[in-house]
């Protein structure tokens, strides 16, 4: 594990001008309006007529930017991908297993109240379109970094790592864990530490 991570390629900006700023203000909006939405109510019983109307834009305008609700909730959801992969890589030195980097425990401070979203995105277990975006995201950064410093087996290792915290992530989201968000990040970090210390033949 290294100090840094690039953050993951933005999911959204589908429509045209995907890259223009006016574009990026709209999407903008429409994240904003879906968190006040999930604020709410579950994704999975917010509309589009709602969404649009809180965002003071048109159905169209919508449609040209995402292709349904899904699609904007996992460009909504975006920056806890990075966030979560350079909490993970948030530290100096040689990683200790008794102290995990204090940006891990503000990033599950971080996740809590947003967890009605979450929670429709990424399933137990991690699965779902936001648990497939962290494991992808995550598996690779893992990969590359063993890679770099020779470590054995880094495809192996890599998948372990993102599985592992994905599925935390997931069930703690979905209250199938207990714990503050503290204890969770003292707990991840210390089972994430000895997948990557494990000996291998």
């Amino acid at each position: 594990m290294t100090a840094s991570a690039a953050a993951p390629a933005d999911p959204g900006a589908t429509g045209p001008g995907a890259t223009d700023p006016r574009a990026a203000r709209t999407r903008a909006r429409l994240r904003a309006a879906l968190w006040e939405e999930c604020a709410e109510r579950p994704l999975d019983e917010v509309g589009v007529a709602a969404l649009v109307r809180r965002a003071g834009v048109g159905r169209a305008t919508f449609y040209l930017h995402y292709p349904d609700l899904q699609a904007l909730a996992v460009d909504a959801c975006a920056d806890v991908v990075r966030d979560a992969v350079e909490a993970l890589h948030a530290w100096r030195g040689t990683p200790d297993p008794a102290a995990p980097p204090p940006a891990l425990a503000a990033f599950f401070a971080d996740v809590a109240p947003r967890a009605p979203l979450y929670r429709g995105l990424l399933r137990p277990g991690g699965g779902g379109p936001l648990g497939e975006l962290l494991h992808r995201e995550l598996r690779a950064y893992s990969r590359r970094e063993r890679e770099l410093a020779g470590a054995p087996e880094p495809g192996l290792v890599a998948s372990a790592v993102a599985a592992a915290f994905g599925g935390l992530l997931a069930d703690w989201v979905h209250g199938l864990i207990d714990a503050s968000p503290e204890q969770i990040a003292a707990r991840t970090w210390r089972l994430l530490i000895s997948l990557h210390r494990t000996p291998l033949p």
